[in-house]
């Protein structure tokens, strides 16, 4: 039987006046068991009353046990859980509240977006070098001229350049930027360099100095010389820039240079003057 204990008031009397006789009266419905605890007698001892006892009354029939079961309600403050049936109607609806949402089901997700954006194929280095920018000639300091045994300088025009076009059915724009020249002078010598290639006036050097694209001929004669171009790319779909992994190389034209040995002699006319004399 399921049961419930309702404390009943206990409640202290304060009389004035004189203090009558100590009196006992056993409430109404005290056992006798009760009575021998002095659990529902009321006592009078002249100066004070107290009225003491318990009563107990009857549930609904058999409840379960729920032993130490705590359902999911957090503990605050320590404070000792009480069941949702024992619990004010305020207090009850907001441990409800906040619990709700172990039985709800998760919400459902919206569906993504379809991207009606075409995707674009991987792009390599390789499908990039028909939109290469031509080669460029080179030019040696002074008047493709020089002098055996002594530089000549190699200068050669190198800048950003953006080329447009279409890749894969879509238009696009390539940036190549330069990053190297390699030079072959013809004689079997070659220089690969990062270093940009500047005239003897743009360095502020004197003819016939090293530079880091000069070049010194041994032996007099007429050379074949070429400068090739290293780029690297970028492209862009309309999107914005983004690199290419690998360089492209654009093979630059021949430029014939003539080398011409240097001897001293004592002459009386410059060669304007007299074309014939020796040296011109």
């Amino acid at each position: 039987m399921y049961r419930v204990a309702i404390c009943l008031l206990v409640a202290v009397f304060a009389l004035s006046g004189p203090a009558p006789a100590s009196a006992e009266k056993v409430l109404p419905g005290c056992t006798a068991a009760q009575q021998a605890t002095t659990g529902c007698v009321l006592r009078n001892n002249g100066t004070e009353i107290v009225i003491g006892g318990t009563q107990t009354t009857g549930g609904g029939g058999p409840q379960p046990d729920y032993g130490d079961y705590r359902p999911n309600v957090p503990v605050v403050d320590s404070e000792p859980w009480v069941p949702p049936w024992m619990q004010e109607f305020d207090e009850c609806l907001s441990d409800w509240e906040e619990n709700l949402s172990c039985f709800s089901p998760p919400p459902e997700e919206e569906p993504a977006e379809e991207d009606d954006t075409p995707a674009l194929p991987v792009i390599t280095i390789t499908d990039l070098v028909q939109f290469a920018p031509l080669g460029t000639s080179v030019y040696a300091e002074p008047d493709n001229v020089g002098v055996a045994g002594l530089p000549v300088n190699f200068v050669a025009a190198a800048s950003v350049q953006n080329v447009s076009g279409s890749l894969f059915g879509f238009p696009v724009t390539v940036r190549f930027t330069p990053v190297g020249y390699d030079f072959a002078f013809g004689d079997d010598e070659v220089l690969t360099t990062g270093a940009v290639s500047q005239s003897w006036v743009e360095l502020g050097q004197a003819q016939f100095t090293p530079t880091p694209t000069s070049h010194t001929y041994r032996d007099r004669g007429s050379y074949q010389a070429r400068v090739d171009l290293r780029y690297t790319a970028e492209v862009d779909f309309g999107m914005g820039w983004y690199s290419i992994d690998g360089e492209v190389t654009s093979t630059g034209a021949s430029q014939e240079v003539r080398i011409f040995e240097a001897h001293t002699a004592l002459v009386a006319y410059t060669c304007e003057q007299s074309p014939s004399s020796p040296g011109c």
